[in-house]
């Protein structure tokens, strides 16, 4: 059995145009909180934006390792709007999460996707989607946490 790289890469191509709208979208966030947790918030906010962009060369040198071209595509960016004010306020930080924990799940949806497709025929991709897989539910793990009330147990 082997790897079908014609589907690897097209899926890690839609990985990487989905990491690159995260880049965007945590920027986008940074950008928008204010209030007296701003720092840490932001700090947090540019961090994500940053592993993104890791995310998105790791999944672009896999493409090209497997003999593939890197999209130039970004995927959906803010396609919920939920965070939006009209009245230009800052934008309620529970929002932004929410959109970031359903961003994680379309990433770790992909991740899962080319794992299966990879399992028992690409030690590389496989060794790369479960490296993904676990950041990907740690990063949305800590957002549910933060979403959580204080003294508020896990669901």
């Amino acid at each position: 059995m082997s790897l079908d790289k014609d589907k690897a890469v097209a899926l890690l191509n839609q990985i990487m145009e989905l990491e690159l709208a995260g880049v965007v979208r945590y920027t986008h966030y940074a950008l928008m909180v204010y209030g007296y947790n701003r720092i840490p918030i932001v700090e947090w906010l540019n961090k994500q934006a940053e592993e993104g962009l890791l995310h998105a060369r790791k999944a672009g040198e896999l493409v090209t390792l497997l003999g593939g071209h890197p999209s130039l595509a970004i995927g959906p960016l803010l396609e919920t709007h939920e965070h939006d004010n009209s009245l230009a306020c800052s934008v309620p930080v529970g929002d932004i999460l929410q959109e970031s924990l359903a961003h994680e799940d379309k990433s770790l949806n992909l991740y899962y996707q080319l794992l299966e497709l990879a399992q028992g025929k690409s030690v590389v991709v496989e060794e790369y989607a479960r490296a993904q897989i676990v950041a990907e539910e740690m990063h949305a793990d800590a957002v549910r946490k933060m979403l959580r009330q204080p003294c508020e147990t896990g669901k």
